[in-house]
C-alpha cells in the first residue's frame, strides 16, 4: 500500500472560522494516523481576497493548533511559492491544452442571466445544469468566453471513504463546466485536479459541501491520464441555529478564539463534536491523531452547541 498523502488546501482569504479548524484537524489526523505525509497548498488563484498577509497568518494558526506539514506552505522568506495556486496557473495551461487536443473543450458566452432562467433545468440547490447553449454554436463574438468541457454519456461513481457511493450522471445532474472562467482565471475544478494529481496527493479529506463537485473532478482525473485520490467527505459545523458557517458572515473564527481558549481546549472540542471522545476534555492533537477513528465520525452535519466556543 502506497504510503498516504493528504493536504491541507485552504482559501486564504480570512482567519479561519470553527468549519476550516474542524476539516484541517481531522485531515491531519487521518492522514497522521497512518503514518502518512502532509503538503500545505494556498488556493489563492481569487488574488483580491487572498493577499500573502492571509497565507502568512493562516500558517501560524495551523502551527499553533499544532498541525504540521511535510511539504508546502510560503517560501521560508513569507513570499508565494510554487504550492501556491496563484504561482502555477501555467500548469493548469498546460492541462486546458492537452483538453483542447483531444476536443473536449469549446468556447462559451452564456451570461449568469441567461443560465438562471426559470425554464432551464437547476439543481436542487438551485445551481443552473447547463443546457449546452455554446455548443451548438452561435457564441456572442462581442463577449469574452469561458471554456467548458464536454461529459458526454458520463456516469461517474466514486466510492467516498466516509460517506459511501457517489453517482452523478454528468449530462443530466451537472452539464458541460467552466474550466476557465471569461475573466481568464482557471476554475477550482481544473486546479485542485492538476495540484493534487503533481503533488501526489492520494488522500483527501474535505467538507461535504464538496462532495457534490467530486464526481466532475473524477472525470477530470481520468481525461486527463491521472488516478484519482481516496476521498473522505466531512459533516459541515453548523451554528447552533443550523446556518452554515461562512467567513463572510463573521463567524467566530480563530482570533477571537486564541483569547479564550488553548490549542488543546480547541481541539478537545472538535474532537467531541467529531465523536472521537465521549467528553469534552483538552487534547493535544498528536493524541488525537493516535486514537482517530473515521467509523467514530458522525455523516450528518453537526450543529455546534450554543455555549461549547463562549467567545468573551
Amino acid at each position: 500500500m502506497n504510503q498516504p498523502v493528504g493536504r491541507f488546501a485552504p482559501s486564504p482569504s480570512g482567519r479561519m472560522h470553527l468549519g476550516n479548524l474542524f476539516c484541517s484537524l481531522l485531515a491531519w489526523c487521518s492522514v497522521r494516523s497512518q503514518g502518512g505525509r502532509m503538503i500545505l497548498r494556498h488556493e489563492d488563484l481569487d488574488k483580491p481576497r487572498c493577499p500573502v498577509e492571509y497565507a502568512r497568518q493562516l500558517e501560524e494558526d495551523l502551527r499553533w493548533l499544532g498541525l504540521d506539514w511535510d511539504e508546502g506552505g510560503l517560501n521560508p522568506d513569507g513570499s508565494l511559492s510554487a504550492y501556491c495556486q496563484s504561482q502555477r496557473t501555467s500548469l493548469y495551461q498546460q492541462a486546458l491544452e492537452e483538453l483542447e487536443r483531444k476536443g473536449l473543450l469549446y468556447p462559451c458566452t452564456c451570461t449568469r442571466a441567461q443560465l438562471q432562467v426559470a425554464s432551464a433545468p437547476h439543481r436542487e440547490d438551485g445551481t443552473p445544469i447547463y443546457p449546452g447553449n455554446c455548443r451548438k454554436g452561435g457564441i456572442a463574438p462581442d463577449r469574452p468566453a469561458a471554456q467548458r468541457i464536454k461529459v458526454d454519456g458520463q456516469t461517474i461513481r466514486v466510492q467516498d471513504g466516509h460517506m459511501g457511493e457517489i453517482c452523478q450522471h454528468l449530462p443530466t445532474e451537472c452539464g458541460d463546466f467552466v474550466l476557465r472562467r471569461s475573466d481568464g482565471v482557471f476554475a477550482y475544478q481544473l486546479a485542485v485536479v492538476v495540484d493534487d494529481a503533481l503533488m501526489g496527493v492520494n488522500q483527501v479529506v474535505r467538507g461535504a459541501d464538496l462532495l457534490d463537485s467530486t464526481p466532475r473532478q473524477v472525470f477530470l482525473y481520468h481525461q486527463l491520464g491521472y488516478e484519482p485520490p481516496q476521498f473522505y467527505h466531512l459533516p459541515l459545523l453548523l451554528a447552533a441555529d443550523g446556518r452554515r458557517l461562512a467567513k463572510r458572515d463573521k463567524d467566530v473564527n480563530l482570533e477571537q478564539l486564541k483569547n479564550c481558549y488553548t490549542p488543546e481546549e480547541i481541539v478537545g472540542r472538535l474532537a467531541y463534536l467529531a465523536g472521537q471522545q465521549s467528553s469534552i476534555q483538552p487534547l493535544r492533537a498528536a493524541e488525537l491523531a493516535q486514537k482517530f477513528d473515521w467509523s467514530k465520525v458522525p455523516q450528518n452535519d453537526i450543529c455546534i452547541p450554543d455555549k461549547m466556543f463562549k467567545i468573551g
